[in-house]
């Protein structure tokens, strides 16, 4: 049939310039689509009062479709508009972005396509890893792990660290093989391969003295070395460990002197056990005593031998038989009756039978073949570390192989660091220090634990990587070293019956002194009264260390340090009792005492004021005169007593000699003022060094 004659364009159709529409051929297939519809028509801006479009064909059958119907208003003949594809990705192309994507996200061209991350096979994860590792571990949501975790019973939060049997079971929920990896432990990883032979060379032998207290054994150190250290211990009893260098016959021999007393148990354990041969001093006039046998028995454990040094020979009483006759008893049968162990005669005071221990500690060293590599890198343990306040942390470390150096980095403990410098026994510096020598470490950042290794490390890096490790590793085993305090930890008197909890914060100048006290303490625990150590470190007495004595109803014990002025000054306030020991029984005793009820009314003292000394000047007949500045308090004179502290340790507790302001004797000074101080048989004044006036009080005591 012949075609319809096609309709005449409208006016707004000839105005917009647009085509007359084409009519669809026969043969044209059923999907063809018309073209755009004239921009008035399908722009919602167009101008209204346009005629009406002419109607358009609807070969799909759109238009019957997508009618609308309003009321009062037909628009049955109003053609729909329909688009072709270059029109759709016309419209497409300017779109921004971001809405372009929200588009094209729904609208899919073909099969679908896979657009998450493949999950692992299998994974291997390291023990102690927290949540939110596990979870980017196993492509997972931190908040899908956390759900996962609830249902099964367990409330972590991300960064908590996951249990292995935990961390497996929930990776395999998700479709992932986990195998778990053991993380090498910190040494090693700082293992080196084996050595050589030809690369060990003969190394000084390391020896301990050992012994019952008051038997002499600084004494034959001192003897030995020709120095007076006995002098500057306080009662005459060793309070830390030693490590000195010796030289006999040509040969160096490393000595520590560990103390004597009991309390020490710990301290000498250790010693016993960086030593090649130790060195048992018995009194001839005493015998053996229980620290002569725990001293054999720690020896002993360390599989070390024992050479007998029989002291005090030239005592009327002196008997060796005797003492061989107790010795024999416990092991050690001198060679003169068959046995092996070596046995010398010596006087510390006559300086008698000294070589002939020398020799024979020599001759030991040499039958067990004492060998180390200097080449390789150093290795050592800790044999005491303190706080300097004008150098940091030092740590006393015996090298038991390779060579230390300034420079090196190292790690010990949950410290890292580099060595800043170093000082041999006589406090002299030095650029290096071999196998089998002590020396101080300047340059940690923190004080070790005695008996603590020490490792030097290729770089700081891995130093640094290891304690990192080593702390994490503390945190998550729940070891750290303050124990948190609760109610139950109060202090309750004697009287009331029950098992209560005394609790002690301890100072101490040395870490070695601080844990001996905190051993002898917890062992006087009686049926009424346990004593707990709530905190022990090294250092002056701080406000914290007050604050939290307070909390915990809790006295605290010094040994060897003051507390600061303002922790002074809020132990007052708050009524906390702070006692300060130099002789580690003393302190013993009088918590045994405590204890035990029997505490009588004892002497406390009050301090008067406190000064700063600015200048040092030296008078002659007179001595050393402190030119000081009062900081606070008064400064009295008569009968007082006065306390020099150097760097929050006591160097010397004794009589106020003299005060002087400008040219006269005065009976006081307040604060604020400068004035000079003297101190009785004292003139090793220096610049800094603070002055505590003091005086003693008869008070009813409370513990």
């Amino acid at each position: 049939a012949p075609h319809e004659p096609a309709p005449a364009p409208s006016a707004t159709e000839r105005s917009a310039g647009a085509p007359p529409p084409r009519q669809p051929s026969p043969s044209a297939p059923p999907s063809a689509l018309a073209p755009p519809p004239p921009e008035s028509e399908r722009r919602p801006g167009a101008k209204k009062g346009a005629g009406p479009a002419a109607p358009q064909p609807d070969p799909l059958g759109l238009k019957d479709k997508n009618k609308k119907r309003r009321v009062g208003r037909g628009r049955e003949d109003e053609p729909v508009p329909t688009r072709d594809d270059a029109a759709r990705w016309r419209d497409l192309r300017a779109m921004p972005m971001h809405r372009r994507e929200e588009k094209t996200r729904h609208v899919s061209t073909g099969p679908t396509a896979e657009v998450t991350k493949p999950r692992l096979k299998a994974v291997k994860l390291e023990e102690g890893l927290t949540v939110k590792d596990f979870a980017e571990a196993v492509g997972q949501k931190p908040a899908d792990v956390m759900r996962k975790l609830m249902d099964m019973g367990t409330m972590l939060t991300l960064n908590q660290p996951m249990p292995a049997d935990a961390a497996t079971l929930l990776a395999e929920s998700f479709g992932v093989k986990v195998e778990m990896v053991t993380e090498r432990p910190a040494e090693e990883l700082l293992a080196e391969p084996a050595e050589p032979e030809g690369g060990q060379v003969p190394r000084p032998p390391v020896v301990t003295i050992m012994g019952h207290v008051d038997h002499g054994k600084t004494s034959l150190l001192d003897a030995i070395r020709e120095t007076r250290v006995t002098e500057g211990e306080a009662g005459g009893i060793t309070q830390h460990i030693g490590a000195y260098v010796v030289q006999a016959r040509g040969k160096a021999i490393t000595f520590l002197d560990t103390p004597g007393h009991e309390a020490f148990t710990a301290m000498r354990a250790r010693g016993a056990k960086v030593t090649d041969l130790v060195v048992l001093v018995v009194a001839a006039d005493d015998g053996v005593m229980p620290q002569t046998v725990e001293a054999i028995d720690h020896a002993r454990a360390a599989n070390v031998p024992i050479i007998v040094a029989v002291n005090k020979m030239d005592k009327p009483d002196a008997n060796a038989d005797r003492v061989k006759n107790s010795l024999v008893e416990r092991g050690l049968v001198p060679e003169s009756w068959g046995g092996e162990t070596i046995y010398v005669e010596v006087s510390a005071k006559k300086k008698t039978g000294l070589d002939q221990l020398l020799e024979m500690i020599l001759l030991q060293a040499e039958v067990l073949e004492l060998r180390a590599n200097p080449a390789r890198l150093a290795k050592g343990i800790v044999v005491e570390a303190r706080i300097d306040r004008g150098r940091g942390p030092v740590a006393t470390v015996l090298v038991q192989a390779g060579t230390l150096r300034v420079g090196d980095a190292f790690v010990v403990g949950t410290f890292s660091g580099r060595v800043r410098a170093l000082f041999d026994d006589g406090g002299r510096s030095v650029k290096e220090a071999g196998p089998a020598i002590p020396v101080e470490v300047v340059g940690l950042l923190g004080a070790p634990m005695a008996g603590d290794e020490f490792v030097v490390t290729r770089d700081e890096r891995i130093a640094r990587e290891i304690a990192e490790s080593r702390l994490e590793k503390q945190r998550t085993a729940g070891m750290a070293p303050v124990r948190k305090v609760t109610l139950d930890d109060l202090f309750a008197q004697v009287a009331e019956g029950t098992v209560k909890d005394l609790g002690i914060v301890i100072r101490a100048d040395v870490q070695g002194s601080a844990e001996a006290i905190a051993d002898a303490i917890e062992r006087l625990g009686t049926e009424a009264v346990k004593p707990h150590v709530i905190l022990k470190g090294v250092g002056a007495i701080t406000e914290n260390d007050v604050q939290l004595a307070a909390a915990s109803n809790a006295i605290i014990i010094g040994f060897n340090v003051r507390p600061e002025a303002k922790a002074a000054a809020l132990a007052e306030h708050e009524g906390v009792d702070i006692r300060s020991y130099s002789i580690i029984y003393e302190a013993l005793n009088d918590i045994r005492a405590a204890m035990e009820g029997l505490l009588a009314p004892t002497l406390k003292e009050r301090v008067l004021g406190r000064a700063e000394v600015r200048q040092v000047f030296m008078i002659p007949k007179a001595g050393a005169v402190a030119g000081s500045y009062v900081t606070d308090g008064t400064i009295v004179r008569a009968g007082s007593s006065v306390r020099v502290v150097r760097d929050g340790v006591v160097v010397y507790d004794g009589k106020l000699g003299s005060l002087r302001r400008f040219k006269d004797d005065v009976k006081e000074v307040a604060a604020g003022y400068e004035c000079g101080i003297g101190v009785e048989n004292f003139n090793d004044i220096k610049p800094g060094d603070r002055l505590e006036v003091y005086t003693i009080d008869k008070v009813a005591t409370k513990l």
